[in-house]
């Protein structure tokens, strides 16, 4: 594709001055990365395919160190003879004034009988102007798959339009010494990417001044829901936070805290207030106006009658219809759809956490996890950024098998996009 304005021309220009990567940035890559393999046999015996040397193992551990060449190896209990890894390494710089992302592909061949061979290509770069503009040059990309990053490495680099697809591409491994513009400086990023891609992190910090000063009084908890959480109006929470900053009190989790506000302004109680606003003890206090809510909410279902729960029932129904049904498992863990309000307040007051009014929220579809018909965790997934924005247990905690359940409803999210395009 031309550059159509001043901005691509900069773009594709400054591209021609990129500097290949260092001998450094390509000893990150790859040995960072990369995870080099260990071949074990089925009598123990060890094949490192870094250095060749074999060595007798049978503690069935995953992992162990070769005593020739000091590698620390992945272990496969396998007869295969060729092994291949890929991964997306990203380094951040800036050239000609300009914010850029270098995101490549990092190739690892390995062989028994053979030195191992590493390569890497650049498949795509971002660039961001200090007023937030940006552009994409990639590869193409094969069509007509399922694998959006199909890259045709015979192409090159050159301006594409943008898609969902270049912001999906993206890896937290990030080479550890970044380059940064004068503005980006100026917001107070150092590292980390809240939750996001590096490319959208950096856009909305140079053009959202609240997504700034969240990183500046060092509340990042709450410029992480912030940038993943768009069903939240955040104007309702801006003076409580400021409040929070004023008396020195850090949000450590930002769901919580919000949940707790809105059921304080529920109760009319004052968010101007230190008192209400920096809880020494936010699970408890949650817990207590959570309960406290779900009461007054109780009295008024009683007085507003039958009428009330079947409109949030017809109107749950009418925003997520196109999802009932939807359920998956691996086998020991079964997540699926909420289908009804009803269930909601079942799911809420069965685990003691407040999803049971979230049946108005509209970027939001919540699934139950359990295991043998015993529920495990409560998600929310955002609708519009297909991810996990949170995962609860029995009072807000987390059980042993979050991070699995948070794996699986990701693995599981091209099931939701079908629902949506449907």
């Amino acid at each position: 594709m031309k550059p159509r304005n001043k901005f691509q021309r900069a773009c594709v220009d400054a591209s021609k001055k990129l500097p290949s990567l260092t001998d450094a940035q390509k000893r990150w890559a790859y040995t960072e990365l990369i995870e080099p393999v260990g071949r074990r046999t089925a009598k123990g015996q060890v094949y490192c395919l870094e250095c060749g040397e074999v060595f007798y193992n049978d503690t069935k551990r995953k992992h162990c160190t070769c005593p020739n060449c000091r590698t620390k190896l992945y272990i496969e209990d396998t007869r295969k003879q060729k092994f291949e890894q890929r991964m997306y390494a990203t380094y951040i710089t800036a050239c000609e004034g300009l914010q850029v992302i270098r995101v490549f592909m990092v190739d690892y061949y390995a062989k028994v009988g053979a030195e191992p061979r590493y390569s890497h290509t650049e498949v795509m770069q971002r660039w961001i102007a200090p007023s937030g503009k940006y552009c994409t040059l990639a590869r193409n990309r094969v069509w007509g798959t399922m694998y959006y990053d199909s890259w045709i490495y015979s192409s090159d680099l050159e301006l594409h339009n943008e898609t969902w697809a270049y912001d999906r591409i993206y890896t937290s491994d990030i080479y550890p010494r970044m380059k940064l513009i004068p503005e980006l400086k100026r917001t107070g990023y150092k590292k980390g990417l809240y939750g996001q891609n590096p490319k959208t992190l950096f856009c909305v910090l140079l053009t959202d001044n609240r997504a700034e000063s969240l990183l500046k009084m060092g509340q990042d908890d709450l410029l992480r829901l912030y940038l993943n959480d768009h069903s939240r109006n955040f104007n309702d929470y801006w003076p409580s936070i400021r409040i929070a900053v004023r008396n020195d009190y850090k949000v450590t989790d930002a769901t919580l805290w919000c949940d707790y506000l809105d059921a304080l302004r529920e109760l009319g109680k004052d968010l101007h207030s230190p008192k209400y606003v920096c809880p020494a003890d936010l699970h408890r206090e949650h817990d207590r106006y959570m309960n406290k809510l779900a009461r007054l909410e109780a009295d008024r279902e009683i007085r507003m009658n039958l009428p009330s729960h079947l409109r949030k029932e017809r109107n749950y129904r009418k925003a997520k219809a196109k999802f009932f049904g939807l359920a998956f498992s691996d086998g020991h863990i079964a997540v699926r759809v909420l289908e009804s309000v009803r269930e909601l307040i079942a799911e809420g007051k069965a685990m003691h956490h407040c999803v049971g009014s979230y049946h108005n929220k509209a970027d939001s579809l919540i699934l139950s996890a359990t295991m043998d018909g015993r529920r495990l965790e409560t998600v929310e997934v955002s609708i519009s950024q297909l991810k996990v924005i949170q995962c609860r247990g029995v009072c807000n905690g987390k059980t042993e098998y979050h991070d699995h359940i948070v794996k699986l409803v990701n693995s599981n999210m091209p099931l939701i996009q079908e629902r949506m395009a449907a």
